[in-house]
């Protein structure tokens, strides 16, 4: 059975394409990821527009594979914490590559995730291995990934910082927030305001020569 065929509503940018583009990327030329967070609040209804925003992404035969667990709640935030530090301390003592590690340095990265008590929202990317009612899927990991894409940058529209952290494991998330074994754990994305003080490491993003091939 077709889908009913309705008429695009086509975006028009407020300015010619070039000024558009161009606004657009001096914004998100200024997100960065960034581990000291404020307890200022935000409010629940600007999560809800940026997890919204997040679900415009395009996903495999529109399943829509996505489900997005926000965490305000402290004890809960705590428990996930302290879960994602033990599983840290093994991946720095005993998975890391020394490669890995070394990579690592200029980040100043560490198994203390303190930030995720202090940070007021915590939200949980899930992958959907099937649908709710059991159906299949398609592009599980390029339709979520897209999605999480656009959940970073509608936080940053917004005026929020985040941090993309991948524990792994990471399956305690799964009975920490009491989700279906069809919910794969994706990225824990701590979400909230940067702290006054907040510092980020120096570092420059590649050339556009260095990142794309044009040929015409």
């Amino acid at each position: 059975m077709k889908t009913p065929q309705i008429p695009l509503k086509a975006y028009t940018p407020p300015h010619d394409a070039l000024d558009a583009v161009s606004r657009f990327h001096e914004i998100v030329s200024q997100r960065r990821t960034v581990r000291q967070f404020s307890d200022r609040a935000v409010p629940r209804e600007v999560i809800e527009r940026v997890i919204l925003a997040a679900g415009t992404a395009p996903s495999g035969a529109h399943k829509q594979p996505w489900r997005f667990i926000a965490v305000s709640n402290s004890e809960i935030k705590h428990r996930i914490r302290m879960a994602a530090e033990e599983v840290e301390r093994d991946f720095y003592a005993n998975k890391a590559s020394e490669r890995w590690l070394k990579d690592l340095e200029v980040f100043e990265t560490t198994p203390d995730k303190a930030y995720m008590d202090s940070v007021p929202w915590l939200v949980i990317v899930m992958a959907l291995r099937t649908t709710d009612d059991g159906g299949q899927v398609y592009y599980l990991n390029e339709s979520v990934g897209i999605a999480t894409g656009l959940l970073l940058t509608a936080a940053h529209h917004a005026g929020l910082a985040t941090l993309t952290h991948t524990p792994s494991p990471m399956n305690f998330l799964r009975e920490v927030l009491g989700r279906p074994e069809h919910e794969r754990p994706y990225m824990v994305i701590p979400m909230g305001y940067p702290a006054e003080d907040c510092t980020v490491p120096d570092l420059q993003r590649k050339a556009l020569d260095e990142i794309a091939v044009f040929i015409e």
